[in-house]
């Protein structure tokens, strides 16, 4: 019978990393041992890769965990003895996916309203992108791309929905796996996906800025969180 049990529909990278932990505890997974690769602790757990992946990065941040190259991931060889609380924030793959539901429309009504004042600011905050000096520079500026796309809708409730977003972004989990944007194939993406935006708002086209806006997202979804099966894709 597996040690690993199907866990509820709450916070679930946090379920299944408490769960590794009490494993950990009780010494039925022991120190240097390598636990089952992804997708089969995904069926075992009863939820999605990305999900697993966030609980496995909770882990090692807790240091209860080690990825080694080649040996997929293993207990720490001296996991702490102390109790670890796992709220490392919200889930990157939650997050990825309400950005996909929201920004994609807030893109399209962007385009019927931006004047040539904000388009011009768009392309400001691409330079700035480009010339960032490190990862959190480039997130800062990043933010502010967004929000600004929002306010050149004119309604300040979608500008308070993206700015809560990404606020949430902001944590310790996310972090982590927001660091592979800043890796130089993912920025140049990032920059071009921007550019296509800003081109499509500067057309007034809302059809081609939903689109690039979904399109761009889609890429910070596989670079952060990864391939997701086809559920857990948003239509």
């Amino acid at each position: 019978m597996s040690p690993f049990q199907a866990v509820d529909q709450d916070r679930l990278y946090e379920r299944v990393a408490r769960q590794v932990a009490d494993l950990v505890a009780r010494g039925d997974l022991k120190p240097g041992e390598r636990l089952p690769a992804e997708r089969e602790l995904a069926r075992m757990f009863g939820v999605s890769r990305p999900t697993v992946r966030e609980a496995m990065i909770a882990l090692e941040i807790a240091g209860l965990v080690e990825v080694r190259t080649g040996s997929g991931i293993t207990v720490s060889d001296a996991p702490p003895s102390r109790v670890v609380a796992f709220d490392a924030g919200p889930s990157p793959h939650e997050l990825i996916q309400a950005r996909r539901m929201v920004e994609p429309e807030i893109a399209a009504l962007a385009a019927t309203s931006a004047s040539a004042d904000h388009v011009a600011a768009l392309e400001a905050l691409i330079a700035d992108l480009e010339a960032s000096p490190d990862h959190r520079a480039s997130q800062t500026v990043d933010r502010a791309f967004h929000v600004a796309i929002a306010r050149a809708t004119g309604n300040t409730v979608l500008v308070a929905i993206v700015e809560g977003l990404w606020d949430r972004m902001f944590s310790p989990l996310f972090e982590v796996v927001s660091t592979r944007t800043g890796l130089p194939e993912n920025r140049r993406m990032t920059l071009a996906d921007h550019h296509i935006i800003v081109r499509a708002l500067a057309a007034r086209d809302p059809v081609a800025a939903r689109a690039a806006m979904l399109a761009h997202l889609t890429h910070v979804q596989m670079i952060i969180v990864g391939p997701t099966e086809p559920a857990e894709e948003v239509a």
